[in-house]
């Protein structure tokens, strides 16, 4: 059985796990080394017991590689990313362990390759980042692709969102907020760029557009404390799919995931 789970998703923190009985692999690792270890051993999983194959990362912001050099350095769990990610990672002060030589894996965009059982294809995603990129992860005939940090949807983007049985997708801000809150006009602007983050409205109108019925669910990501709110975002996403004859529960299952407390497992079938 495949599982997934989200130890914690949003602005100040992001970290996913993916696998089955054998073993998985993490999606980012931006929030502190014992929370990562505590929470996956409520699971059952040990980070020293081989049960992690990997670490992949999307791009070299703090709330997503915080601990990446941790896990390459005890555990000695292989961290996979970009030239450019790794290189923005060597730069990042808020990395107190770099990620060590031996552990160090580059990857490319576009470009396939396997841990264990998953077959895993990073793909581009616009963000003000050195680098940044989604994964589409197959495994045994189950698509799984996440989406995260994007300033645009790109037709890369879409295709994969197609090609999705389960989709992570960041739904960042809602607009209205954003507009009317307290932050600075520039940072309002380096929000909502092209090289920003997603928006509600934005994430369901790619859902509407380019989810099939291959879809069976969607969680919703990295949502902002300050410019947003989950039943919001929820609700807002909803609507959109409904304008589109697209029922959220019927469809396909709808769910936002919380920033700092873990989702538990999720089975994917």
């Amino acid at each position: 059985t495949l599982r997934f789970m989200s130890l914690a998703s949003g602005s100040s923190g992001n970290c996913y796990y993916l696998g089955d009985d054998e073993g998985g692999i993490l999606i980012d690792a931006g929030i502190p080394i014992r929370t990562i270890t505590k929470t996956l051993k409520a699971e059952g999983i040990t980070l020293d017991g081989g049960h992690i194959l990997g670490t992949l990362v999307t791009h070299d912001h703090a709330d997503h590689i915080k601990s990446a050099g941790y896990l390459s350095l005890e555990p000695g769990i292989n961290v996979y990313a970009t030239h450019k990610v790794h290189q923005g990672i060597e730069r990042n002060y808020c990395v107190r362990k770099k990620v060590v030589p031996e552990h160090m894996k580059i990857i490319e965009t576009n470009a396939p390759f396997n841990i264990g059982d998953f077959s895993i294809t990073p793909f581009h995603v616009p963000h003000d980042s050195a680098d940044n990129v989604g994964y589409k992860i197959v495994y045994h005939g189950i698509t799984f692709v996440l989406i995260t940090d994007a300033g645009q949807v790109t037709p890369d983007m879409q295709r994969h969102i197609s090609e999705a049985n389960y989709l992570v997708i960041e739904a960042n801000y809602d607009e209205a907020m954003l507009q009317q809150g307290p932050y600075p006009q520039h940072l309002k602007a380096r929000i909502s760029s092209p090289n920003g983050h997603l928006s509600n409205r934005a994430c369901g109108e790619a859902l509407a557009q380019f989810a099939t019925p291959a879809l069976k669910a969607v969680w919703l990501c990295h949502l902002s404390e300050e410019n947003n709110h989950p039943v919001l975002a929820q609700k807002t996403i909803e609507d959109i799919l409904k304008s589109h004859g697209i029922i959220a529960g019927v469809d396909f299952a709808l769910e936002v995931l919380k920033r700092k407390v873990p989702s538990g497992y999720k089975e994917l079938v």
